[in-house]
């Protein structure tokens, strides 16, 4: 795994207020009331994080207005440290609306301008950033202004460790859609040197000390001929670390030279919205406690699953003695735990 300092994580990136309709499944446009969230990938993990006991501190900017007092109150209530989070005078916290239909959740944006759309480089100055022990950063905030994308270039190039997520949205990149396949796989995305979302990520991710990547996100982004996460290792070879996530299959880890692969758990989905991110804080946990790469991935497979079950984006985590008897559980009784959390009975 990657040194560590002895700072906490910290987790720097946009949250928002999050509107959606009250009932379950209603049509956003014939919604009689709305049911106001928080939402924000960074802020995600660092959540689940402070759950699991890491110490850890999300830092980012709001807007001097209500909404933006709601996610400072509702982060900070969860065990988060938000002393670095700025309150801008002149711009909103962002917003987004959730419209859930037949075939999924279409998500609409009202962040362009948002006050965390400017942060900055400057942020890495920041104390609240300076002693961290691992920053914690995702391709959202590189998507959201050129100042956000110049913070992450800086953070990789600095001297603390950066995990970072892919975490492709599609909708924030001004290129719109990802190139086609022809395009994305030639030349090699290390060759490109345009700004779409394949070249930036992948240059991002390629200078990270440990990533986490979807499968599919990475064939969507940069070869439709992916076949498995071997063929991401080598598309990626230079991160220390690297996770890549099939679905609800598998997630495999990279750890130099070292693979190990756990397959996920059986889950009964509710909503599959804010599950990368609790993978992604249950997964650092295990790294942050010394555990082994196979304990880190069924933490994260563990933590995923508390995502899963519910309709936002933060769901309640199993029994910590349930997680240390699974964590420590063989394969074959992993394998064959039931979607409630239950070790099967011998």
């Amino acid at each position: 795994m990657i040194p560590l300092g002895e700072g906490p994580v910290v987790c720097v990136g946009e949250t928002m207020v999050s509107l959606v309709p009250e009932h379950s499944g209603g049509d956003l446009a014939a919604a009689d009331s709305l049911r106001l969230a928080v939402a924000g990938a960074e802020s995600n993990v660092a959540m689940y994080l402070a759950d699991h006991g890491v110490p850890v501190r999300w830092v980012s900017a709001v807007g001097d207005d209500p909404f933006g007092r709601r996610v400072v109150a509702e982060v900070a209530a969860r065990g988060v440290d938000v002393s670095g989070v700025r309150t801008d005078p002149a711009r909103p916290t962002g917003l987004m609306v959730k419209s859930p239909g037949e075939h999924g959740t279409h998500v609409h944006y009202y962040r362009r301008g948002s006050a965390a759309s400017a942060l900055g480089p400057a942020v890495l100055d920041d104390p609240a950033v300076r002693t961290a022990g691992l920053l914690h950063l995702t391709g959202i905030t590189a998507a959201l202004s050129h100042s956000c994308r110049a913070l992450v270039d800086a953070a990789l190039r600095g001297p603390v460790p950066v995990s970072f997520d892919v975490n492709h949205r599609p909708a924030l990149w001004p290129d719109g859609p990802v190139l086609p396949p022809a395009e994305r796989i030639c030349p090699h995305p290390s060759q490109r040197t345009d700004e779409s979302a394949a070249a930036v990520l992948y240059d991002f991710a390629d200078r990270a000390d440990l990533v986490l990547v979807g499968l599919d996100e990475a064939q969507a982004l940069w070869d439709d001929a992916l076949a498995d996460a071997a063929a991401v290792r080598a598309l990626l070879p230079r991160p220390r670390v690297l996770v890549v996530k099939d679905g609800a299959r598998a997630a495999t880890v990279f750890d130099g030279t070292d693979v190990h692969t756990v397959p996920a758990r059986a889950v009964d989905v509710v909503e599959p919205v804010g599950a990368g991110d609790a993978f992604a804080a249950g997964f650092l946990t295990g790294l942050l406690r010394g555990e082994s790469p196979v304990r880190a991935l069924r933490l994260g497979h563990l933590t995923a699953g508390a995502a899963l079950r519910v309709t936002g984006d933060h769901g309640p985590l199993p029994d910590p003695a349930l997680i240390e008897r699974l964590l420590a559980a063989d394969d074959a009784v992993w394998a064959s735990a039931v979607a409630d959390g239950d070790l099967p009975v011998h």
